[in-house]
């Protein structure tokens, strides 16, 4: 019996995060978690200000979850705290010019993990596995896609 999809696709995506945490390590640097990369992205991707108890939410973990991984990423200078614009008590983050640079060599590395799975399986695979997630994703979210949570 072969495996289940889902199951496939928990395996695959395990996968290629280890190959990239390997490239990460190989080029020296910090043991960063895919819940980093989570942050990096909602920050990256999203223009107004963002609070931690906004990231917390959007990443559904607890807002003491959110401070740990946050804090970790100040510590490393890839996330820096600002005043909020309107509200004085609170503090809205934002990534460093060391953080923006960290999402592109994250960015590059993904592609080349995913380079190393077409040498396998071949471009027009993978742009129809593309295409195939895209479409499921698409029926079951629409516009509003799933919220990337961080598993470990």
């Amino acid at each position: 019996m072969s495996e289940p999809v889902p199951l496939l696709f928990a395996m695959t995506y395990r996968a290629m995060t280890d190959q990239m945490h390997d490239r990460l390590q190989e080029l020296g640097r910090e043991p960063l978690r895919p819940a980093h990369g989570y942050v990096f992205r909602y920050l990256i991707e999203t223009p107004e200000a963002v609070t931690i108890v906004e990231l917390a939410s959007r990443l559904d973990v607890t807002k003491q979850a959110a401070s740990k991984t946050v804090a970790e990423l100040v510590g490393w200078g890839y996330i820096e705290r600002c005043p909020h614009p309107t509200d004085r008590r609170a503090q809205v983050l934002a990534l460093t010019a060391r953080g923006r640079d960290y999402v592109r060599l994250a960015d590059q590395i993904w592609t080349e993990v995913e380079q190393y799975w077409a040498g396998i399986v071949g471009q027009d695979r993978i742009e129809a596995i593309r295409q195939d997630l895209s479409a499921y994703l698409d029926s079951r979210y629409g516009d509003e896609r799933v919220k990337m949570r961080p598993v470990w």
